[in-house]
């Protein structure tokens, strides 16, 4: 995204930071990996034979977990960090319809109108709003007519952002510049063109609270830990045709 202002966390902290150094994040099996990929395909599955964009691919999970499943898919992310551990993970699990591509997911320079699905997994809690806007447009930009937009992101008024954003037991994530409301995810997606289709609160991936949310998250709002919404580009897709 944008780094020029002065203040903003931009590519400079991503790539002389730690932050792709977590063991957890770093292996795509671990348990919140898993969670993640098994939580946001429940909001949209791609199909097989469709063409996937992963905007801020971070470290690929989503990549190598839809391999096997998808035509293609490509991930994008603007730190030079992420791409390389990327491409060495491909490296060593080699994938002729996985690609990383090093650039701004506000403008990508791929084709337009070109993918079925693009995936917007734990990124908008890290872009501002200025750039939050472009990478709903230029999600919009390289969706077929049809094809549908995922996004996942953590809801702050969960009882875990509250505490680590007051250093209460956890830690801030000083990366997590802007987080966004459920009204606020809805309203990107419409102001760039798209339907909404789905808009869910999704709970969390340790046992004993998951349970606790899914039953009061309606109702209570500090057990609402995931906003998870789905946007359709308007227009008929090919397959439906």
């Amino acid at each position: 995204m944008t780094d020029s202002a002065p203040g903003r966390i931009g590519r400079d902290f991503y790539d002389s930071s730690d932050y792709f150094e977590s063991a957890d994040l770093v292996d795509h099996e671990s348990a919140f990996q898993r969670y993640r990929v098994a939580k946001v395909l429940e909001i949209h599955e791609p199909e097989p034979g469709d063409r996937v964009v992963d905007l801020g691919c971070g470290w690929g999970t989503f990549d190598f977990a839809l391999a096997d499943r998808v035509g293609e898919i490509v991930g994008v992310d603007f730190s030079e960090r992420s791409i390389d551990l990327c491409r060495e993970q491909l490296e060593a699990q080699p994938r002729t319809n996985v690609r990383f591509l090093c650039a701004d997911a506000g403008e990508t320079g791929l084709e337009g109108s070109s993918f079925d699905v693009a995936l917007a997994a734990d990124l908008f809690e890290h872009l501002y709003p200025d750039d939050s806007q472009r990478v709903a447009r230029e999600a919009f930009r390289l969706l077929k007519p049809g094809g549908r937009f995922v996004t996942w992101t953590p809801h702050r008024g969960h009882i875990l952002e509250i505490l680590k954003n007051r250093d209460i037991i956890l830690q801030r994530d000083v990366s997590h510049v802007d987080y966004k409301s459920m009204s606020t995810m809805k309203r990107l997606m419409t102001e760039a063109g798209f339907q909404v289709e789905r808009a869910y609160y999704a709970e969390s991936h340790l046992p004993l609270l998951r349970t606790v949310e899914r039953m009061t998250q309606n109702f209570v709002p500090i057990l609402r830990r995931r906003i998870a919404v789905l946007g359709q580009k308007p227009g008929d897709s090919p397959r439906a045709a």
